[in-house]
């Protein structure tokens, strides 16, 4: 229940700290899990004094235990060991101080450790951060380098020098930050999204020496993996040595097994590329020359042949071949011609011996009756009957008389 305070009528500094005391002795007994940064074990005293921290964020609580609670453990645990300890929160109402008194103290060993990294591996990997697909290319020669690393270290001095050795003209942006200990995880992450942020920049390495895997802890922290996912910018990973596999491997564009690995991967070699573009340009003149040789000797081939040599007897070939195929169109037309002149007389000979005319050429005559009927048969004609002959010159009128018989 809220307190109803007023300038007037203010709550004492006991009261406030007796109020205090009496919600965290609510809290009970919990499990806490950090990384112990002071240790104090002043001989012939009881009780054991030391600062458990978040590995993750600049957050430290006291921590007090008898001393057989930390015999237990003495010989496995010591500053910078990772813990997890069971305690209750305590108040202590005169100095307004938060602690945890602890009753049982476990060291987290590197296998548990390993654990929790493989379930959150494949978490991030279920949600797809991790997959090929969503990996951008690098560019080829990038203008202007981001480098994220610790201050003077050997990270820094092998990603620059072997960098610089392969193209002298590379340019870096160095962010120096702690790459161990409770900010090293918010500073890389600052790092990153302000390197990120910047259009100049072409590539992101990120870059650690080696070590245990305590201290590569803080490059397989989520926040530190989704920051990277959500880069528009390719980053490199060059964490610790080829062994050390942080999870900032796996969400970076490119995973190099140390920072001088990072150089040669980001940055191409000026002179592996001169050679190159020398061996292209030798390539390319054997090309041409092989080509400009194969198109002289079939040009030559080409000239070599007789109606190049002499063009106008193609011509006059030509010419006899025409010649003779006209002389043999007209012979056949002739022959045609003679042939349908001989039908047409043959035709005209039958036409003429087969015609009425030519019958009456031979001295027969044809009789018509004044209608024009020709006479066939006597029978058709009456005596006295004035009748029409019809010979090969002419015609003329005749008579019937009776039969002279």
């Amino acid at each position: 229940m809220a307190l109803n305070t007023s300038a007037e009528a203010p709550v004492p500094v006991g009261e406030v700290s007796r109020l205090i005391g009496r919600w965290i002795d609510r809290l009970g007994a919990v499990w806490v899990e950090g990384q112990i940064t002071q240790l104090s074990r002043r001989p012939g005293a009881g009780v054991v004094f030391l600062t458990l921290r978040d590995p993750s964020r600049d957050v430290s609580i006291g921590v007090t235990c008898f001393r057989a609670v930390f015999d237990a453990v003495a010989d496995v645990v010591s500053e910078g060991a990772r813990v997890v300890v069971f305690a209750k929160p305590e108040w202590y109402a005169p100095r307004g101080q938060l602690s945890l008194r602890a009753t049982e103290i476990r060291p987290v060993g590197v296998g548990e450790l390993l654990a929790r990294l493989e379930r959150l591996k494949r978490s991030l990997a279920a949600e797809g951060l991790f997959a090929a697909d969503r990996k951008k290319r690098l560019p080829f020669l990038p203008q202007l380098i981001g480098l994220v690393c610790g201050r003077a270290s050997a990270a820094e001095r092998d990603v620059l020098e072997n960098a610089r050795h392969r193209w002298p003209a590379v340019r870096f942006e160095v962010r120096n930050v702690p790459v161990q200990g409770t900010q090293a995880v918010a500073r890389v992450i600052d790092a990153v999204k302000e390197l990120d942020a910047r259009p100049e920049v072409d590539v992101i390495i990120v870059a650690r020496g080696g070590g245990s895997v305590e201290d590569l802890l803080p490059f397989s922290d989520e926040r530190l993996v989704r920051a990277v996912a959500d880069c528009r910018t390719p980053v490199v990973s060059a964490i610790g040595h080829e062994p050390d596999s942080p999870l900032l491997d796996l969400v970076a564009d490119l995973r190099a097994s140390t920072p001088t690995d990072a150089a040669k991967k980001v940055v191409p070699d000026v002179g592996e590329e001169l050679a190159r573009v020398r061996q292209l340009e030798e390539r390319a003149l054997r090309c041409v020359t092989h080509l400009l040789d194969r198109e002289e000797r079939g040009l030559a081939s080409v000239l070599s042949r007789p109606w190049m040599a002499d063009p106008y007897r193609m011509v006059a070939e030509r010419e006899e071949a025409v010649a003779g195929l006209l002389h043999r169109a007209r012979r056949t037309l002739g022959h045609l011609l003679d042939r349908a002149d001989a039908d047409l007389e043959h035709t005209r000979a039958r036409v003429v011996a087969l015609s009425p005319a030519a019958t009456l050429r031979r001295g027969y005559a044809v009789l018509q009756r004044a209608d024009g009927a020709v006479v066939r048969a006597p029978e058709e004609v009456a005596e006295a009957e004035r009748l029409r002959a019809r010979v090969a010159d002419g015609e003329f009128a005749v008579r019937v008389t009776a039969d002279p018989a």
